[in-house]
């Protein structure tokens, strides 16, 4: 049976101080909760000093992107290695990396390498625009990202996705648990046609998109759905520390 994984990604929100004291308020009752995983990505910034205060707890460490380099030239970017000794998860591919970053698949596919080489999970972001939602292109770019970012990975290492309809993101308007769930049952049977069954029954996969407490249940009970990856909820502690209960609720039925 896959765990399921709530993770919360702040984005470019906190300061250290506001960090801090984020956590500091929904600690103890989110290492409580059982039966889950739980992620959370702060900015860079704050990532040692989020990690000393869930330091021995259930909670894991994330960060929001990586640079596929170890080292070297590269003013501004933080390399895998900096990173794997922080935390234990990478966000990757994020739409917003995508639309203003101008990252591509083949980007994409080098930071899930250099993640995995230093031990780090990746959770690999895809997702369709609306445009191509409302043309009913979803499977074909899914697929199409799918490939591109895989392109000659082994997934015997850890790997997580996240399927965020970019149409859902920060708009308030969440896909159907319904829909979600056929979709990320059609990113699981590409996966089997990319690697294998057993592979793609192991591998967890998120939703993401305008989740909060009120709608996290319609998706996170959903059989093909792992958990959710969570955004402006996950700044409000009562929020995220109850959609992760639902999880929780929801793994042990």
């Amino acid at each position: 049976m896959r765990i399921p994984i709530i993770a919360g990604n702040w984005k470019m929100n906190t300061t250290l101080a506001e960090a801090i004291k984020l956590v500091s308020e929904m600690r103890d009752e989110l290492d409580a909760i059982a039966n889950v995983d739980k992620v959370i990505c702060p900015p860079f910034i704050s990532l040692a000093a989020v990690g000393e205060l869930i330091k021995g707890s259930s909670i894991s460490l994330g960060a929001q992107n990586l640079y596929f380099e170890e080292k070297g030239a590269y003013t501004g970017e933080i390399s895998p290695l900096m990173l794997a000794e922080l935390g234990e998860f990478v966000i990757v591919g994020h739409s917003e990396r995508r639309q203003y970053f101008n990252e591509t698949g083949d980007i994409v596919n080098k930071k899930i390498r250099a993640a995995l080489k230093v031990g780090l999970k990746p959770i690999l972001c895809i997702g369709e625009k609306p445009a191509e939602n409302e043309a009913g292109r979803t499977k074909v770019v899914l697929a199409e990202q799918l490939s591109l970012s895989l392109a000659d990975i082994d997934l015997a290492g850890s790997l997580i996705i996240a399927y965020e309809p970019i149409w859902a993101i920060g708009t308030g308007r969440a896909a159907s648990g319904k829909e979600a769930n056929e979709t990320i049952e059609f990113i699981r049977q590409n996966i089997s046609q990319l690697y294998n069954k057993e592979i793609a029954q192991r591998v967890r996969i998120l939703y993401g998109g305008s989740v909060n407490a009120t709608n996290a249940n319609e998706f996170i009970q959903q059989p093909e759905i792992d958990g959710a990856l969570i955004g402006g909820a996950s700044l409000k502690p009562e929020q995220f520390l109850s959609i992760t209960r639902q999880a929780s609720e929801i793994s042990r039925l």
